[in-house]
């Protein structure tokens, strides 16, 4: 085998059933070696997008997502997708090419510092040196990304361990002895041989592991001991469940019914939208700063005190907290909690629920608790309900929008959310149809997630309905993604909220600072732009045409065709005063 056909053979191994990339002569035989082991090659049009989608694929299969570019500014466009990928805790393995090993730093095409670049960025960033180098720091790859925290982890890739030997001493030049004609000749070509020995070294000598995956920290007995008695003495708890809780994608169902014996008021965050499907008793989704305030304990499963707790503030002061995080930085962030749980959020909340949690066809001691937060929420439900039925122009009014998107989803369908204002009112309104049915870029807040994030989705849930909600200044970012989308058959439907601006930044400054300055765009015709890929697209002009559009798009995408829905907004005030410091 050559290093290309040895990487394959490890991601095959490891689970790995797609590839994303962008094409380049450095990584070309990882592609081409891919394919021939079965694996499907998704080429994309920008590098960030092939981490956004093996991000997630990630998320929602609990296998590494990979994704292969190429060296320099293959590598470079790559960082804010793995910055994103790092923050949210996603095991992604980026595989970057580089230049032959025997040219570094000599001025060759694209060869920069790519470890130096990484190593802030990633868990874990090696280069490889030899060929059967190549097998053990992939499989320590897989290993180190879903180890404890997961993260992604860098392995570069030089372009002289992918090719077999007798092709890479054409590329190296090496000579016959015949046709050394000087002491420098000789001394070069003894010094190529003598590398290209080096690198080939016993190549055809290795060995594979089996499947490899990192540990999750189990839950120590001392803290599910202290958990269960603060549950016992509580008036009015609460859990708040994030991202973290669902890294174990095949416990999720598990997960689910550990929340169920528990009983506990739940408020869902990030990944966790939708684990308890549309309409669970226990779930609530509006008033949360003021429950947190109210609440005697509250158990925060996977979920830091930053920026959306408002650094721990949110929480009443005087309420026990339990912190439950793989992370013991994150678990003590801004505030210092009542037990801080070092452990995998779903496995502890299950311990727990072994031991406190009440049957789930018993009385919850928590029952008018629940019944006061309840009454909240359907009151938020009811405020949102008249904002939607509110006329704010001849155009489409955007709650009005989120309501209708809301009700034309699948029950097998995937939400991604990419956008400003828009998108943030679809989260108030939009319910997830089940668990791990909801992508959103997590705590980096990066927008352009979206076209890659809605690839992931599309690869690895065949036949059922993906949805990116894109805000009009947010879809810009891989709106080419659309020939992406057609030439590999992902029939994803976008809807864009189209308020001629980025709105959620304009609100804001504007009240602020007086001038709406680079936060104005035109009613561009997105769906215009997307016929022109090979995709359906649909102009909403009027509230009337919503429905219809919707219908027409969910009807082209059972039929193989991605869509774009284009969705002239009016103005509203749904989100004012939202910004975030």
């Amino acid at each position: 085998m050559n290093g290309g056909a040895l990487i394959a053979e490890v991601l095959r191994r490891q689970g790995v059933e797609t590839l994303f990339t962008l094409c380049g002569g450095h990584i070309s035989p990882i592609l081409v070696e891919a394919k021939k082991k079965g694996l499907r090659i998704i080429d994309v049009r920008h590098e960030a997008t092939a981490v956004f989608a093996a991000d997630a694929t990630a998320r929602l299969t609990g296998v590494p997502g990979v994704a292969a570019v190429t060296a320099g500014p293959g590598v470079t466009n790559t960082i804010t997708a793995v910055k994103n990928a790092q923050l949210a805790q996603s095991p992604v393995v980026i595989l970057g090419g580089a230049t032959a090993t025997v040219l570094r730093n000599r001025g060759a095409l694209q060869d920069i510092d790519q470890l130096a670049l990484f190593a802030p960025h990633v868990k874990w960033a090696t280069s490889v040196g030899q060929v059967r180098a190549l097998v053990p720091a992939l499989e320590r790859a897989f290993r180190v990304a879903t180890d404890g925290v997961p993260g992604p982890v860098f392995v570069e890739c030089p372009v002289d361990l992918l090719y077999d030997e007798p092709v890479v001493r054409g590329f190296y030049g090496a000579k016959s002895a015949a046709t050394i004609r000087s002491a420098t000749d000789l001394a070069i070509q003894s010094y190529l041989r003598l590398h290209l020995a080096k690198v080939f070294w016993r190549a055809g000598n290795v060995a594979f592991e089996g499947r490899v995956r990192g540990d999750s920290p189990a839950p120590r007995e001392a803290d599910l001991q202290q958990a269960s008695a603060l549950l016992g003495r509580a008036q009015r708890p609460v859990l708040l469940l994030g991202s973290q809780a669902l890294l174990e994608v095949s416990r999720t169902a598990v997960l689910v019914g550990a929340v169920e014996r528990l009983g506990v008021p739940t408020y869902l965050s990030g990944m966790a939208r939708g684990l308890l499907g549309r309409s669970h008793p226990q779930w609530l989704r509006h008033k949360r700063t003021e429950a947190l305030r109210e609440a005697d304990l509250v158990l925060l499963a996977g979920v830091p005190c930053d920026f959306r707790l408002n650094y721990g503030r949110h929480i009443g002061a005087h309420a026990s907290l339990v912190a439950i995080n793989r992370s013991e930085r994150d678990a003590t962030l801004n505030r210092k909690p009542t037990v801080a749980a070092v452990a995998d959020a779903g496995r502890f909340l299950e311990a727990l629920a072994a031991r406190s949690g009440t049957p789930r066809s018993g009385t919850s001691p928590w029952a008018s608790w629940l019944e006061r937060l309840r009454g909240r929420d359907q009151e938020r439900e009811e405020s949102i309900d008249r904002d939607a039925s509110t006329v704010l122009s001849e155009l489409v009014n955007p709650v009005a929008t989120c309501r209708r998107l809301d009700a034309s989803l699948g029950e097998m369908s995937t939400l991604v959310a990419d956008g400003g204002d828009f998108v943030a009112t679809a989260s108030y309104t939009l319910a997830p149809r089940g668990p791990l049915r909801w992508l959103d870029p997590g705590v980096f807040g990066t927008l352009g997630v979206g076209a890659g994030f809605g690839i992931g989705a599309a690869v690895a849930r065949p036949g059922e309905e993906v949805w990116i909600i894109y805000g009009d200044g947010s879809s810009g970012y891989g709106l080419v993604e659309f020939d992406t989308f057609v030439r590999h058959g992902l029939p994803i439907i976008a809807v864009v909220g189209n308020d001629a601006g980025w709105t959620q930044i304009a609100r804001d400054q504007v009240t602020l600072l007086g001038d709406p300055v680079g936060t104005a765009l035109s009613r561009t015709d997105y769906h215009r732009v997307v016929e022109g890929f090979g995709a359906k697209g649909i102009l909403v002009r009027h509230q009337s045409e919503l429905d219809g559009a919707l219908a027409q798009a969910k009807s082209w995408a059972r039929q193989g065709h991605a869509v774009l829905v284009n969705v002239h907004l009016a103005p509203s005030e749904f989100r004012k005063g939202s910004m975030s410091m």
